[in-house]
Protein backbone atom coordinates (compact mmCIF):
# COMPACT_ATOMS: atom_id res chain seq x y z
CA UNK A 1 0.00 0.00 0.00
CA UNK A 2 3.27 1.90 -0.55
CA UNK A 3 3.97 4.97 1.66
CA UNK A 4 -0.01 5.34 3.15
CA UNK A 5 -0.14 6.81 6.30
CA UNK A 6 -1.44 4.63 9.27
CA UNK A 7 -3.83 5.79 11.97
CA UNK A 8 -4.72 4.11 15.09
CA UNK A 9 -8.70 3.03 14.51
CA UNK A 10 -10.99 2.26 17.50
CA UNK A 11 -13.12 0.84 14.70
CA UNK A 12 -11.37 -1.48 13.39
CA UNK A 13 -11.88 -4.21 15.95
CA UNK A 14 -15.61 -2.64 17.97
CA UNK A 15 -17.03 -3.66 14.20
CA UNK A 16 -15.82 -7.70 13.96
CA UNK A 17 -18.21 -9.00 16.23
CA UNK A 18 -21.37 -6.58 14.55
CA UNK A 19 -20.28 -7.78 11.15
CA UNK A 20 -19.65 -11.54 11.92
CA UNK A 21 -22.41 -12.04 15.20
CA UNK A 22 -25.01 -9.96 16.48
CA UNK A 23 -23.60 -9.03 19.70
CA UNK A 24 -21.06 -6.06 20.94
CA UNK A 25 -18.58 -7.38 23.38
CA UNK A 26 -15.67 -5.70 23.51
CA UNK A 27 -12.42 -7.11 22.41
CA UNK A 28 -9.59 -6.82 25.01
CA UNK A 29 -6.70 -6.12 22.56
CA UNK A 30 -4.85 -2.88 22.07
CA UNK A 31 -6.23 -1.34 19.14
CA UNK A 32 -3.83 0.88 18.89
CA UNK A 33 -1.19 -1.70 17.68
CA UNK A 34 -2.89 -3.73 16.02
CA UNK A 35 -5.68 -2.39 14.11
CA UNK A 36 -5.17 0.70 11.89
CA UNK A 37 -7.03 2.85 9.40
CA UNK A 38 -5.80 3.48 6.26
CA UNK A 39 -6.82 6.03 3.61
CA UNK A 40 -6.50 4.98 -0.52
CA UNK A 41 -7.12 6.56 -3.65
CA UNK A 42 -8.50 4.70 -6.59
CA UNK A 43 -6.38 1.45 -7.78
CA UNK A 44 -4.19 1.08 -4.86
CA UNK A 45 -3.81 -2.01 -3.74
CA UNK A 46 -4.72 -3.73 -0.33
CA UNK A 47 -3.47 -6.96 -1.01
CA UNK A 48 -1.39 -9.25 -4.22
CA UNK A 49 -2.58 -12.47 -5.62
CA UNK A 50 0.82 -14.74 -4.26
CA UNK A 51 1.27 -12.98 -1.16
CA UNK A 52 1.20 -14.34 2.31
CA UNK A 53 -1.67 -12.74 5.06
CA UNK A 54 -0.63 -10.08 7.92
CA UNK A 55 -4.39 -9.71 8.76
CA UNK A 56 -7.65 -9.54 7.40
CA UNK A 57 -9.04 -5.70 6.54
CA UNK A 58 -12.84 -4.00 6.57
CA UNK A 59 -14.15 -1.84 4.70
CA UNK A 60 -15.01 1.06 6.56
CA UNK A 61 -15.44 3.40 3.62
CA UNK A 62 -15.49 3.27 -0.10
CA UNK A 63 -16.05 0.22 -2.14
CA UNK A 64 -13.18 -2.15 -2.90
CA UNK A 65 -12.64 -4.65 -5.80
CA UNK A 66 -11.28 -8.13 -5.89
CA UNK A 67 -9.78 -9.34 -8.95
CA UNK A 68 -7.34 -11.77 -10.78
CA UNK A 69 -5.04 -10.95 -13.54
CA UNK A 70 -6.09 -13.18 -17.02
CA UNK A 71 -3.40 -14.19 -19.05
CA UNK A 72 -3.14 -11.08 -21.25
CA UNK A 73 -3.19 -9.30 -17.91
CA UNK A 74 -6.33 -7.59 -18.18
CA UNK A 75 -8.28 -7.09 -14.75
CA UNK A 76 -11.20 -9.46 -14.36
CA UNK A 77 -13.47 -8.41 -11.61
CA UNK A 78 -15.29 -10.86 -9.39
CA UNK A 79 -16.75 -9.03 -6.43
CA UNK A 80 -17.35 -5.88 -5.46
CA UNK A 81 -17.33 -5.05 -1.27
CA UNK A 82 -18.55 -2.22 0.17
CA UNK A 83 -18.72 -1.08 3.74
CA UNK A 84 -18.52 -3.03 6.67
CA UNK A 85 -17.38 -5.63 4.64
CA UNK A 86 -14.29 -7.89 5.86
CA UNK A 87 -11.89 -9.04 3.08
CA UNK A 88 -9.16 -11.47 2.98
CA UNK A 89 -10.00 -13.62 5.97
CA UNK A 90 -10.20 -16.91 3.67
CA UNK A 91 -6.41 -16.73 3.68
CA UNK A 92 -5.34 -15.97 6.85
CA UNK A 93 -7.60 -18.98 8.11
CA UNK A 94 -6.20 -21.33 5.30
CA UNK A 95 -2.56 -20.05 6.11
CA UNK A 96 -2.19 -20.08 2.65
CA UNK A 97 -1.24 -16.88 -0.08
CA UNK A 98 -3.74 -14.87 -1.23
CA UNK A 99 -5.40 -16.44 -4.57
CA UNK A 100 -6.74 -12.71 -5.95
CA UNK A 101 -6.18 -9.11 -5.56
CA UNK A 102 -7.98 -6.23 -3.84
CA UNK A 103 -7.58 -2.66 -4.61
CA UNK A 104 -9.68 0.38 -3.97
CA UNK A 105 -12.28 1.12 -6.52
CA UNK A 106 -12.46 5.12 -6.02
CA UNK A 107 -10.81 7.63 -4.42
CA UNK A 108 -11.41 8.25 -0.68
CA UNK A 109 -11.58 4.70 0.17
CA UNK A 110 -10.85 3.59 3.86
CA UNK A 111 -10.06 0.20 5.24
CA UNK A 112 -9.14 -1.16 8.60
CA UNK A 113 -6.67 -3.62 9.40
CA UNK A 114 -6.72 -6.32 12.16
CA UNK A 115 -3.56 -8.42 12.88
CA UNK A 116 -3.66 -12.32 12.04
CA UNK A 117 -2.71 -12.60 15.65
CA UNK A 118 -5.47 -10.86 17.05
CA UNK A 119 -8.60 -12.02 14.70
CA UNK A 120 -6.86 -16.02 15.43
CA UNK A 121 -7.03 -15.57 19.24
CA UNK A 122 -10.21 -13.29 18.79
CA UNK A 123 -12.00 -16.73 16.32
CA UNK A 124 -10.46 -19.39 18.56
CA UNK A 125 -12.35 -18.18 22.25
CA UNK A 126 -15.58 -17.48 20.59
CA UNK A 127 -17.77 -20.59 18.72
CA UNK A 128 -20.21 -18.34 17.62
CA UNK A 129 -17.59 -16.46 15.82
CA UNK A 130 -16.37 -19.76 14.18
CA UNK A 131 -19.74 -20.61 13.08
CA UNK A 132 -20.21 -17.98 11.34
CA UNK A 133 -16.90 -17.80 9.33
CA UNK A 134 -18.54 -21.37 8.06
CA UNK A 135 -21.25 -19.56 6.97
CA UNK A 136 -19.46 -16.60 5.03
CA UNK A 137 -16.63 -19.46 3.28
CA UNK A 138 -19.81 -21.51 1.99
CA UNK A 139 -21.59 -18.30 0.97
CA UNK A 140 -18.68 -16.76 -0.66
CA UNK A 141 -18.28 -20.68 -2.83
CA UNK A 142 -21.91 -20.12 -3.74
CA UNK A 143 -21.12 -16.34 -5.29
CA UNK A 144 -18.27 -18.26 -7.14
CA UNK A 145 -20.58 -20.60 -8.48
CA UNK A 146 -22.98 -18.10 -9.56
CA UNK A 147 -20.30 -15.75 -10.82
CA UNK A 148 -19.05 -18.71 -13.04
CA UNK A 149 -22.27 -18.98 -14.26
CA UNK A 150 -23.04 -15.00 -14.98
CA UNK A 151 -20.03 -15.27 -17.11
CA UNK A 152 -20.32 -18.06 -19.44
CA UNK A 153 -23.90 -18.36 -19.79
CA UNK A 154 -25.17 -14.42 -19.91
CA UNK A 155 -24.56 -11.92 -23.11
CA UNK A 156 -22.53 -9.49 -22.52
CA UNK A 157 -25.64 -6.88 -22.52
CA UNK A 158 -26.88 -9.19 -19.58
CA UNK A 159 -23.86 -8.78 -17.78
CA UNK A 160 -23.73 -4.79 -18.11
CA UNK A 161 -27.40 -4.72 -16.35
CA UNK A 162 -26.66 -6.67 -13.87
CA UNK A 163 -23.06 -5.08 -13.08
CA UNK A 164 -25.19 -1.65 -12.89
CA UNK A 165 -27.79 -3.20 -10.47
CA UNK A 166 -25.25 -4.51 -8.38
CA UNK A 167 -23.25 -0.92 -8.04
CA UNK A 168 -26.88 0.86 -8.37
CA UNK A 169 -27.06 -1.10 -4.19
CA UNK A 170 -23.73 -0.62 -3.39
CA UNK A 171 -24.11 2.78 -4.16
CA UNK A 172 -27.06 3.27 -2.13
CA UNK A 173 -29.34 3.71 -4.96
CA UNK A 174 -27.16 6.98 -5.43
CA UNK A 175 -24.80 7.92 -8.77
CA UNK A 176 -23.13 5.35 -9.70
CA UNK A 177 -19.22 6.58 -9.61
CA UNK A 178 -17.50 3.97 -11.50
CA UNK A 179 -14.57 4.09 -14.03
CA UNK A 180 -15.59 2.40 -17.52
CA UNK A 181 -12.47 -0.11 -17.34
CA UNK A 182 -13.35 -0.60 -14.09
CA UNK A 183 -16.76 -1.29 -15.07
CA UNK A 184 -16.07 -3.35 -17.94
CA UNK A 185 -13.86 -5.48 -15.90
CA UNK A 186 -16.45 -6.46 -13.69
CA UNK A 187 -18.74 -7.15 -16.77
CA UNK A 188 -15.75 -9.05 -18.50
CA UNK A 189 -15.99 -7.27 -21.68
CA UNK A 190 -13.83 -4.43 -23.87
CA UNK A 191 -13.85 -1.10 -22.52
CA UNK A 192 -15.21 0.03 -25.94
CA UNK A 193 -18.09 -2.59 -25.78
CA UNK A 194 -19.17 -1.86 -22.38
CA UNK A 195 -19.11 2.12 -23.57
CA UNK A 196 -21.33 1.19 -26.62
CA UNK A 197 -24.00 -0.13 -24.16
CA UNK A 198 -23.74 2.42 -22.03
CA UNK A 199 -25.07 4.97 -24.66
CA UNK A 200 -27.87 2.22 -25.67
CA UNK A 201 -29.11 2.28 -22.25
CA UNK A 202 -28.91 5.89 -22.20
CA UNK A 203 -30.35 6.08 -25.71
CA UNK A 204 -33.22 4.02 -24.24
CA UNK A 205 -33.95 6.57 -21.21
CA UNK A 206 -32.56 3.43 -18.76
CA UNK A 207 -29.88 5.58 -17.59
CA UNK A 208 -28.64 9.49 -17.54
CA UNK A 209 -24.77 9.75 -17.85
CA UNK A 210 -22.78 12.43 -16.67
CA UNK A 211 -19.08 12.54 -16.87
CA UNK A 212 -18.44 9.12 -15.71
CA UNK A 213 -21.41 8.96 -12.87
CA UNK A 214 -24.40 7.29 -14.07
CA UNK A 215 -28.16 7.35 -12.56
CA UNK A 216 -30.98 4.87 -13.30
CA UNK A 217 -34.05 5.89 -14.26
CA UNK A 218 -35.97 2.59 -15.25
CA UNK A 219 -34.81 0.08 -12.59
CA UNK A 220 -37.79 -2.52 -13.81
CA UNK A 221 -36.20 -2.26 -17.32
CA UNK A 222 -32.69 -3.20 -16.25
CA UNK A 223 -33.96 -5.94 -14.58
CA UNK A 224 -36.00 -7.06 -17.60
CA UNK A 225 -32.44 -6.85 -19.55
CA UNK A 226 -30.37 -8.57 -16.74
CA UNK A 227 -33.07 -11.03 -16.66
CA UNK A 228 -34.02 -12.18 -20.42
Amino acid sequence: MGSTALQSCQFCLSKLDIFFIDNKKSIAYNTDEHSFSIPLKRNEVIFSEGKYPKGIFQVHKGLVKIFKYGKDGKEQIIQICKAGEIIGFRAVLSENPYNVNAAALEDNTQICFISSGDFNQYKNSNLQLQNRLIQELSTELQEWADFVTDMTQRTVRQRTALALIFLHEAYDEKEINVAREDLANMVGTATESLIRLINEFKKDSIITVSARKIQILDFPALKRIAED
